[in-house]
C-alpha cells in the first residue's frame, strides 16, 4: 500500500500555511509536490483531475520560492497550491467543458480570474473534471467519465454536479482549495455532497471570460474550500474587500423559509439540519418566511439556461454534435432549441423583476438558514437511466436554484457531524453583493460546529 503524503494545509488552513511559508518552514515547491504525489496515489481511483500540470506546477512553484527569498510578499494566496475546473481557459492546458465536442473556440483564451490567481502568486496544479458543459446537478459525465464521492470507496457516489472534480479533489486533499462555477448550484451542490466549504458569489464578482458560457445571466465563479475561514481568505485576496469577523450569533436574525426548502428532505438531512437549527435558537432569532417566488424556479430554469446554452455553443453546431454529446446534457438542452425570442425576453425580464421583489423580502434579515440538498449523496447507478437521471436532477436544485436565480449569494457549510454518516450541507443565503456578510455568517457558524469531519481514503490507496 502506498505511502499518502500529509495534507501540507493540514492543521490550520491558509493561514498557518502562509506563516510556514514566510518562517521557512515549508517552500511552495514542497507543498505542490507534497499535492502532485498525493493526486499520484489517489486519483486513479478517484478521477478527480481531467489534467495535471506537474512539470508547470513545479517550476511555478520553485519561482514562488525564489520571489519570497528575494522580497517579493503577493499577499496570502502566493505560494497556494489551487486546481481549476475544466470549464476555463487556462495557458497551456487542454481545455474540453468535459466533451469531446472541440468548445475551445466558445471558451476563449485565457480569461480575467486565472490571471488574477497568478497575480496573487498561486501554483496551478490542473484542470478538474466537469459535467459536460456544466449541464447537470449530479455530476455524472457519461463522455469523460464521473468523479468517486471519496465519502464511500465501496459504492460509486455521486460527487455532485457540475463541479464535480472540484469537490472530490477538495474533500480528499488533493489541493489546498479549488475552483468550480456556480449556475445553479454547480460550487453549492457538490461542496454539499463531497462535505466540504463552498461560496457561491454574487452575479458579477469575477469576470466569466474565458470560461464555457452555461448561462450568461447566472454563471458565477466560487472557491470550494476545507474550510469557511480560508474561502474568506480566497475572496479577500481576489476581490480586495475584508471579510467582517464572525459575528455574534446573539446579533443575527435569519430567516427559515416555510415553503419550499424543508419539503421532502431524507432523513439523515432533516436530522442535520433540524440540530443545527436548534444549536442556533439558543442565540440566533430564527425567522418564520414565506418565499412564495420560488415556485417560479422551474421556467426560469428551462428557458433562460438551456436557451443560453445553445446560444452560445451556436444551433447549428449544438445540432451537429448531439451524438458525441452525454444524452443528459442533450436532454436538457436540447429544449433551448425551440424557445421564440419573445418567451425567452418576457421570462428574463420577469427573472428580473424577481431579483427586485426577493430582494426587497430580505427586509431586515441578515439571511436565510436552509438546507443545501435534500438528500445525502445517491449512487451513480441511480441516475444511469436518462429518465431517472432527468427527476433526479430536478430534486438535486431544489434548494440551490434559488439563490442563483434570485440574484443572491450563498454558502454551504458541512453538518453531518451532527447526524450523518454521509456529508449534509447547511445553506446561508444573503442579499446581493453581500458575500462577504455570508461568509462572516459561515465562519460563526464554524466556530459553533467546528471543523467537519474528513473522509476516510484507506480505501482508495
Amino acid at each position: 500500500m502506498a505511502t499518502l503524503p500529509p495534507d501540507p494545509f493540514e492543521p490550520g488552513g491558509m493561514v498557518r500555511f502562509g506563516a510556514r511559508l514566510r518562517d521557512g518552514e515549508i517552500t511552495a515547491e514542497a507543498a505542490t509536490a507534497a499535492y502532485l504525489a498525493r493526486i499520484e496515489i489517489l486519483d486513479s481511483r478517484l478521477g478527480a483531475y481531467e489534467y495535471v500540470a506537474a512539470e508547470a506546477a513545479l517550476a511555478a512553484a520553485r519561482d514562488i520560492d525564489r520571489q519570497l527569498a528575494g522580497g517579493e510578499d503577493h499577499g496570502p494566496l502566493m505560494g497556494v497550491p489551487v486546481a481549476l475546473k475544466d470549464l476555463i481557459a487556462i495557458e497551456g492546458m487542454p481545455t474540453t467543458a468535459g466533451s469531446n465536442v472541440d468548445v475551445a473556440d466558445v471558451i476563449g483564451v485565457e480569461g480575467t480570474f486565472v490571471k488574477a490567481l497568478r497575480r496573487a502568486g498561486c501554483v496551478i496544479l490542473g484542470k478538474l473534471k466537469t459535467v459536460e458543459f456544466a449541464r447537470g446537478a449530479a455530476g455524472v459525465n457519461r463522455v469523460r467519465g464521473t468523479p468517486w464521492n471519496p465519502w464511500d470507496s465501496g459504492v460509486h457516489r455521486i460527487p455532485g454536479g457540475s463541479s464535480s472534480g472540484s469537490a472530490v479533489a477538495m474533500a480528499a486533499g488533493l489541493s489546498a482549495f479549488t475552483i468550480g462555477t456556480d449556475t445553479g448550484g454547480s460550487v453549492r451542490g457538490p461542496a454539499a455532497f463531497c462535505g466540504v466549504f463552498g461560496l457561491k458569489t454574487t452575479i458579477g464578482t469575477w469576470s466569466i471570460d474565458g470560461i464555457f458560457p452555461n448561462s450568461p445571466t447566472f454563471d458565477t465563479i466560487g472557491p470550494l474550500t476545507r474550510s469557511a475561514a480560508d474561502a474568506a481568505c480566497v475572496y479577500s485576496a481576489l476581490t480586495g474587500r475584508p471579510v467582517p469577523p464572525p459575528p455574534s450569533l446573539a446579533g443575527l436574525r435569519l430567516g427559515k423559509p416555510l415553503n419550499h426548502f424543508f419539503d421532502s428532505l431524507d432523513g439523515d438531512v432533516e436530522r442535520c439540519t433540524a440540530t443545527a437549527i436548534a444549536a442556533l435558537e439558543g442565540d440566533a432569532e430564527i425567522v418564520p418566511i414565506e418565499v412564495p417566488e420560488v415556485a417560479e424556479r422551474e421556467e426560469i430554469l428551462r428557458v433562460i439556461c438551456a436557451t443560453e446554452c445553445v446560444a452560445a455553443f451556436g444551433r447549428d453546431s449544438f445540432i451537429a454534435n448531439q451524438d458525441i454529446m452525454d444524452p443528459l446534457t442533450v436532454a436538457r438542452t436540447a429544449p433551448g432549441l425551440d424557445v421564440p425570442a419573445e418567451r425567452y425576453i418576457r421570462v428574463l425580464n420577469r427573472q428580473r423583476a424577481l431579483c427586485r421583489i426577493v430582494g426587497e423580502g430580505m427586509g431586515d434579515l441578515d439571511g436565510w438558514i436552509t438546507p443545501t440538498t435534500c438528500m445525502v449523496a445517491p449512487t451513480v447507478a441511480e441516475v444511469n437511466d436518462i429518465e431517472a437521471g432527468l427527476a433526479l436532477e430536478a430534486k438535486l436544485g431544489l434548494n440551490t436554484h434559488p439563490a442563483s436565480f434570485f440574484g443572491l449569494c450563498a454558502t454551504t457549510t458541512p453538518v453531518n457531524a451532527l447526524g450523518s454518516a454521509l456529508p449534509v450541507g447547511l445553506q446561508i443565503v444573503c442579499a446581493g453583493g453581500e458575500d462577504a456578510k455570508a461568509l462572516s455568517i459561515a465562519r460563526a457558524l464554524e466556530d459553533l460546529f467546528g471543523l467537519p469531519p474528513k473522509p476516510r481514503l484507506d480505501g482508495f490507496l
